[in-house]
């Protein structure tokens, strides 16, 4: 399996940790970040504002989340363009642990192929609607509801031509992209418990979200409302 790292060349605070991934994954290579702020100012991909799928995503994109969503755009591209079966993509802020974390690799291992997309959150906070398979605690499944944040996963050589084909027009960030598997399509698994954590505050902070203004019990509310929406189209056995 081939792994790309995701990260902005001259991004020193995380440039040792992208080279302890390159020596830990496997048959890993950096995959270069897009500059969101290039990208938003030359119009490189069609944009709109939360509008373009159901239900509509109440806050406007970021250029960090447009750089992110793009960076892995990317990283699907290379797969479909390599036939690669599948290949995990990571952000350069990912940490594991090795034990559990090569327990989940095996799962992958036994499971993985060109339809599958198969997370591994640093958070657990998905619960099952069907389990698939267990290696020791790290147990694989079908979430209900699919969780955020994108720090690692596996992407099959079909499910990376699902995705590109279903975001040829970004209107929102990439994991709540994912989340709509009744827009893309695309079936999601997940592994949990797997060893994977993020060294975000540790490397400087996130590089994707920015502080956002306005009313804080507005902002609260429509992030409630759209949780619901999402949370009303669960994935079924």
């Amino acid at each position: 399996m081939h792994s790309l790292i995701i990260h902005m060349s001259g991004n020193a605070k995380r440039a040792a940790n992208v080279e302890h991934l390159l020596y830990t994954l496997p048959h890993a290579e950096v995959a270069e970040a897009v500059n969101g702020r290039d990208a938003v100012a030359h119009r490189l991909h069609p944009l709109r504002k939360g509008d373009f799928y159901t239900p509509r995503y109440p806050f406007p994109l970021s250029p960090g989340e447009v750089g992110c969503f793009l960076s892995h755009r990317t990283c699907w591209q290379r797969i479909v363009d390599e036939g690669w079966d599948h290949a995990l993509i990571v952000e350069d802020d990912l940490s594991v642990e090795p034990e559990l974390w090569q327990t989940a690799l095996s799962l992958v291992e036994t499971h993985a192929d060109a339809d599958s997309f198969i997370r591994l959150p640093a958070k657990r906070r998905e619960t099952p609607v069907a389990s698939i398979d267990q290696n020791g605690a790290a147990k694989l499944f079908l979430p209900r509801v699919i969780g955020l944040q994108t720090v690692a996963q596996v992407v099959g050589r079909n499910a990376a031509a699902n995705l590109l084909a279903a975001s040829t027009t970004i209107d929102r960030p990439v994991d709540t992209f994912l989340q709509m598997h009744w827009v893309h399509g695309q079936r999601i698994q997940t592994i949990l418990p797997n060893g994977v954590s993020e060294l975000t505050e540790a490397l400087g902070g996130s590089t994707i979200q920015s502080k956002k203004g306005g009313n804080k019990l507005a902002r609260e509310f429509k992030r409630a409302l759209y949780r619901a929406q999402v949370a009303a189209r669960p994935q079924k056995a």
